[in-house]
């Protein structure tokens, strides 16, 4: 067992937040099209990796919590609002 778990026991407590604001994104926004926005930025993720991420299957560094919080349009801390 992993001790970098969430007390939810995700592996990020951010991905529950990046699914929510994505899915009210007008107009809307698929997983994919949220990796490719990634990649323009520089970070290499594809649909798959969203996907775990927003479940909390995939930890995510904060390089990449930086460049969701930009390509979202929110704060940090609205990412990681518990």
């Amino acid at each position: 067992m992993y001790k970098n778990k969430a007390s939810s026991g995700k592996n990020n407590i951010s991905g529950d937040n990046i699914a929510r604001i994505r899915k009210a994104m007008e107009p809307k926004v698929s997983q994919r099209f949220l990796a490719d926005k990634m990649q323009l930025e520089g970070i290499e993720l594809d649909k798959n990796a969203i996907q775990r991420i927003e479940s909390g299957a995939r930890f995510i560094t904060d390089i990449e919590l930086k460049t969701f919080a930009k390509v979202l349009g929110v704060s940090y801390e609205e990412l990681l609002a518990e």
